[in-house]
This record gives structure tokens, C-alpha cells and sequence, in this order.
């Protein structure tokens, strides 16, 4: 197995992107770009033996550039929304950008990870992409050296390892905004598949999508996935969480969470026979059924609209910078961020 490169263009900057190949024994092929250190393509074959590429994007540069949405983005330095937008650390006060009402949203639209050139390197199935943040680029402390690495195994997971060490004390979140439909990017709702997450409880959210503070049982709810169940099937119940964020876009709290690998999610495409496999260290996990993906042309021409995708995102629990009573994302000399997440692809 090796890792191929190819030009993906250059920005309005006049930087060129690279694109990276990993292609395994089975024919499972993933293509990343410098820029962002997105996933852009995901190629599995399904039942049928037909190639699907199961992950929404776009064919340009440009594409990303304007990117509204985070198709198959590196999200950081904190993932997810931040209440006030602000948190503090040893009682001094960080401010972030103001982006989501009055909130703030995966750190910055404009200056985060995910519209950043990184330098990559690549050596047998892997492709490891680094950036050093600097101290309080978007209100964010700490000088930081950032590592992402891509590794697509012959087992078909594609495995995300994210490392980072910040010389002052930090909070870090990062998490892969990959946009999955099994069925292939082109094929239009995800709310026929059927999704399982082993996670009893949630937290539960207010208006803005920052979570009350309180983790509450998901049984006899719509955010109930305890067994398998099909998306569309209580997608727009009208319940109130439901109705707070337009459908599902909710962090579920993986159960008895110790900080090991395990299985948190399994999605299946009944028409392709594709089944993928959500393995995480982290104490949450982020389902965004993409209930406000803004209507957009994607790759090879396809018209992006709501429901088109949907994300797993593993993470520590939104704002938990700012709850007590969660998991807590803090980081720093003494503390580097050390963090797997796998995406392990089944045909049946």
C-alpha cells in the first residue's frame, strides 16, 4: 500500500493544495487535501460491487474555500458550540468569535483548522498533516502544534489520530465534519438508513443548540438509538429537542466511557449493504442528521440539500469548557490531546 499525489489547484492565495491517495488491497480508496486536512472522497464498494464515494464534498478548492457547511473538515481548535462564546481558565476570561447568535461554533468560519494550509507527509497508509496555531489566534491561548493522521487499513477503518501540545494550559476539541451517506454522496436522503448508538443518555439543549447542563435518559424519546432504527422514523416528531434544531443535532453520551477504544456507532445502507462502524476513545458523540446543510453544488454536479448527509462526530460534550458537571477538554504542557476516532466500512 501507498500513498499517491496529485494537484487539487491552489487557493485564491495562489497556494497549491495537494491531494492524497490511500487506496488499500480491497479497493477502498481515500483522497485528503492539504488544505483544511479534509476528507474529500471516500471510495467503498458496496453489495453490489459497485465503487460508491460515501462522503459529500467538492471537486475544487474554491469549493472548500466557500464552504459553509464543514464538508469532511478537521474541526478545531474546539468543535461544537461554546456558550457566550467565551470560557475561562484559571479565572482568566478567552473570548472567541461571536459566529452562532451569541455563541461560537466549531472556533472560527474563516480562520479554524478547517481553512488552513497544513504540511503533509505521507509513508505507508498513512498521511499525517501538521500545523502550529499560534497564541491567541482566534482568541484561543496557546502555542500549539497540531497533528492529524489519516490511516486506511486493509481491515477497511479509516482511522483519525489527533495529537496536539499547547505550552499554556488550553482547551482543545477537535473532530472530522465528514458527511456520510452510504448510498454514495449522489444519492440524495440519509433518513432511509438506520443508525445504533450505544449511548443511554444525551444532553439535552436549549435554543442556540448549547446543551441545559443536565445529561437525561434517551428512552422513550425520538433520540432514542439504543437499537437499531431508521432515521426518518421520529425524525420529525414534535417533540421540543426535535424541534430546537430542526431534527437531530445532538450530543449522545457514550456509555460507561473509560477513555478506551469502543464501539459508539453503527450505520447501515440497506440499499448499498454498506455498513460503517464508529469506534472512539472520546465521552460523546455529535449526530447531525445535516437538518441545515445549505443547498449547494457538490462533487461531479450534485445538488446538496438538507438531510443529504449526515455526521458522527466524536468529541467531548459542547461547552463542557464551561460545565462542571462534564468531561473536561482541558490541555496543556503537562496534558497533551491524544485521541483516535475509526470509521470501519462492512459490505453485507
Amino acid at each position: 500500500m501507498s500513498v499517491k499525489t496529485a494537484s487539487f489547484g491552489t487557493t485564491k492565495e495562489g497556494k497549491e493544495v495537494t491531494k492524497y491517495t490511500i487506496e488499500n488491497k480491497n479497493g477502498v480508496r481515500a483522497d485528503l487535501i492539504d488544505y483544511g486536512a479534509i476528507l474529500v472522497n471516500l471510495f467503498v464498494k458496496g453489495s453490489d460491487g459497485a465503487e460508491r464515494d460515501v462522503v459529500l464534498g467538492y471537486d475544487t478548492v474554491a469549493g472548500y474555500e466557500a464552504d459553509t457547511s464543514f464538508f469532511g473538515a478537521t474541526v478545531g481548535p474546539i468543535a461544537n458550540r461554546t456558550k457566550d462564546a467565551a470560557f475561562e481558565i484559571n479565572g482568566v476570561k478567552y473570548q472567541m468569535d461571536v459566529n452562532d447568535n451569541e455563541n461560537n461554533l466549531h472556533s472560527h468560519f474563516t480562520e479554524g483548522f478547517h481553512k488552513l494550509m497544513w504540511t503533509a507527509s505521507f509513508y505507508g497508509n498513512s498521511v499525517t498533516f501538521k500545523h502550529e496555531k499560534k497564541d491567541m489566534a482566534m482568541g484561543h491561548p496557546g502555542n500549539m502544534k497540531v497533528k492529524v493522521t489519516y490511516t486506511l487499513t486493509d481491515e477497511d477503518a479509516l482511522e483519525i489520530h489527533y495529537e496536539a501540545v499547547s505550552d499554556k494550559n488550553t482547551v482543545i476539541n477537535m473532530t472530522n465534519h465528514s458527511y456520510f451517506n452510504l448510498n454514495g454522496h449522489d444519492s440524495g436522503s440519509i433518513l432511509e438508513e438506520s443508525l445504533c448508538i450505544k449511548a443511554a443518555k444525551y444532553t439535552p439543549v436549549l435554543p442556540g443548540a448549547i446543551p441545559i447542563g443536565e445529561i437525561a435518559a434517551v428512552r422513550a424519546t425520538p433520540l432514542d438509538f439504543t437499537e437499531p432504527k431508521v432515521i426518518g422514523k421520529e425524525i420529525d416528531a414534535q417533540e421540543e429537542q426535535l424541534l430546537l434544531v430542526k431534527g437531530y443535532d445532538h450530543n449522545w453520551v457514550v456509555d460507561q466511557w473509560n477513555e478506551e477504544m469502543k464501539l459508539v456507532a453503527t450505520l447501515q445502507d440497506f440499499k448499498s449493504g454498506i455498513t460503517m462502524e464508529t469506534y472512539s476513545d472520546l465521552p460523546g458523540i455529535q449526530f447531525y442528521a445535516g437538518n441545515c446543510i445549505t443547498p449547494v453544488t457538490g462533487k461531479q454536479g450534485v445538488n446538496y440539500v438538507p438531510r443529504n448527509g449526515l455526521c458522527l462526530e466524536t468529541q467531548y460534550y459542547p461547552n463542557s469548557a464551561n460545565q462542571e458537571g462534564f468531561p473536561r477538554p482541558f490541555f496543556g504542557p503537562d496534558k497533551p490531546y491524544d485521541t483516535t476516532t475509526i470509521y470501519k466500512f462492512i459490505v453485507k
